[in-house]
């Protein structure tokens, strides 16, 4: 398939839809009841009416059709009434706590909380509540943020996040490597989640991901700015952070659709990602990266990453969204930036863990781009009830330039 450049297809039962859902090299899924996943297994290949057309031959060289294996209620009732009973319940659930041979001859800690390892590749101590106060600090301004991946439409979480195979050249596969881990033992990204260090590496590496900031490439690649160097997305934000440089990811429309995946806002975060500007997000994922600390913002009207003309090498400043401090419409702007009239977002207080935007009226951006002046609006992706969607206007300030 890789060498023939095969979209290969597959179908599914389940309740997501996502490239590589199946397996890395599998471009196209399609959604079906189970007896219709069968019914394509038996045919082979997504070309087949299956109305119409024979599934294949019986013993006799006769054709077969879906009509004539498709089971109809009264054959599905009696199947389930000869086959189950509650006592196959009971006896699967009676013990259901006491768990197996291995489970009962585990080690227990006396003090009765777990006890971290630090050589474990399964599980590790998170580093989320380091330093953690009782009060929420809130989002900060950002300055001399660099934009970590230029992503499209339809970004789902496991294209954020993938929850599939680890491949051993990438930087989690390497990971696992230089921790005495062999390929054949690297289990899933899934099976990794309790893993930071697995999960981190994990993120924006979906095999199928295409970051518009490294064009040709799929999986997980950028470009490091301002250097120009081809790397992962990993390597890149790793860099910044240590260079003491914030980055930003700006997407397209539908961003974190499919699964609610925590690791889609915990990864970012850990990658040093402070705000993710899109055209419009998926409801769960967008508090999810509220939660974590990652600020959303959204494109307004017609505006887009394309309309702007942003090509991945500005610097970004993002202001207005710190303790409420709102700059107002009358400052004057800095020689070489012009100033324009814009929606924001000023997150800075928490209601049950979905942040509250308190409104204000005036701000700006600013922003020349390649010697020319352009209008661009952005505004925060309200909590439900807050914000935009509520005809409220909550400004923050995008300020960005050619570097």
């Amino acid at each position: 398939m890789r060498a023939s450049d095969i979209i290969a297809c597959s179908v599914l039962s389940g309740n997501r839809n996502f490239e590589g859902r199946i397996h890395a090299d599998v471009r196209m899924n399609f959604l079906a009841s189970p007896p219709l996943v069968v019914a394509y297994a038996i045919a082979g290949n997504m070309t087949l009416d299956l109305v119409n057309d024979a599934l294949g031959e019986d013993a006799d060289g006769k054709p077969v059709y879906l009509r004539d294996i498709w089971p109809s209620s009264r054959e599905i009732q009696d199947t389930i009434g000869a086959t189950i009973d509650s006592d196959m319940f009971r006896a699967s659930y009676a013990n259901v706590f006491a768990g197996d041979r291995r489970w009962r001859e585990m080690t227990v800690p006396a003090a009765g909380q777990f006890e971290w390892q630090d050589d474990s590749t399964y599980v590790r101590h998170p580093p989320y509540f380091d330093g953690m106060s009782h009060e929420t600090p809130g989002f900060s301004d950002i300055r001399g943020a660099r934009i970590l991946a230029l992503l499209g439409d339809s970004i789902t979480t496991d294209h954020i996040s993938p929850a599939g195979a680890i491949k051993p050249d990438s930087p989690a596969g390497r990971y696992l490597i230089e921790h005495g881990v062999e390929p054949a033992d690297f289990n899933s990204y899934g099976a990794r989640r309790g893993n930071h260090e697995v999960m981190v590496r994990g993120t924006f590496a979906n095999v199928r991901l295409r970051n518009l900031l490294a064009p040709g490439t799929e999986g997980g690649w950028t470009l490091h700015q301002p250097s120009q160097e081809k790397m992962t997305i990993y390597d890149a934000a790793m860099r910044y952070q240590a260079d003491g440089v914030p980055s930003i990811v700006i997407g397209g429309a539908n961003y974190g659709s499919g699964s609610s995946r925590d690791w889609a806002a915990k990864g970012p975060l850990l990658l040093g990602v402070r705000a993710v500007i899109v055209k419009s997000f998926e409801r769960i994922h967008r508090s999810n990266l509220i939660g974590m600390g990652v600020l959303p913002l959204e494109f307004q009207g017609n505006d887009n990453a394309a309309s702007l003309g942003l090509t991945g090498q500005e610097v970004f400043d993002i202001e207005g969204s710190r303790h409420g401090r709102t700059r107002g419409s009358s400052e004057r702007a800095p020689r070489g930036w012009r100033k324009h009239p814009v929606q924001g977002a000023d997150l800075h207080r928490y209601s049950q863990g979905m942040a509250v935007l308190q409104p204000r009226r005036h701000s700006a951006v600013r922003h020349p781009t390649a010697g020319r002046m352009r209008r661009a609006r952005c505004c925060p992706a309200a909590a439900d009830g807050c914000g935009p969607a509520s005809g409220t206007d909550v400004p923050v300030m995008l300020n960005y330039r050619h570097r």
